[in-house]
């Protein structure tokens, strides 16, 4: 499936207008597709610069499995991409919806878009550092915010506390 973010860069690519996309350009850290190929995995890559979604409840995706679903211990919720400190653990809840949530994100850790794909609008959530995209936000989720961010575990590593 073509993402907005591959269709976008053919689009400006093969037109000439612009080397990199121009949401690149928005974040600290930018890396070509064969850098970010280089530093990812193939299902790390697929979620962060594709947007693809693992599967829920295994958060398997091309062969290849997060363990963040079931994490329970003290810690921080890493961008993948990046190392950068997006979730704590004292945020993060079972939802039953086969990915980690989490009902707020560390401030100023990730940044949000509009996302119209799949015949529905979504609040899209990505690393504020790198672009990569790790999953949506949706208003069903506990107290104190209300919200439900419904990450991918490919998405992110694990720090312990």
């Amino acid at each position: 499936m073509l993402s907005r973010r591959t269709f976008m860069t053919t689009v400006l690519a093969s037109t000439g207008l612009a080397a990199l996309p121009t949401w690149a350009a928005e974040f600290e850290i930018t890396r070509s597709e064969a850098e970010w190929k280089k530093l990812l995995t193939p299902a790390q890559f697929a979620v962060l610069r594709q947007e693809a979604t693992e599967k829920p409840f295994s958060n398997s995706l091309k062969g290849e499995t997060s363990p963040l679903l079931k994490e329970a211990r003290k810690g921080t919720y890493n961008c993948a991409g990046c190392e950068l400190p997006v979730y704590s653990s004292e945020t993060k809840f079972d939802s039953g919806t086969g990915w980690p949530s989490f009902y707020a994100a560390i401030d100023g850790a990730v940044g949000t878009k509009e996302d119209n794909s799949l015949f529905a609008k979504r609040t899209e959530v990505h690393c504020r550092r790198c672009g990569g995209h790790l999953g949506h936000i949706f208003g069903d989720g506990p107290k104190p915010t209300g919200k439900r961010h419904c990450i991918n575990g490919l998405a992110m590593t694990f720090a312990p506390a």
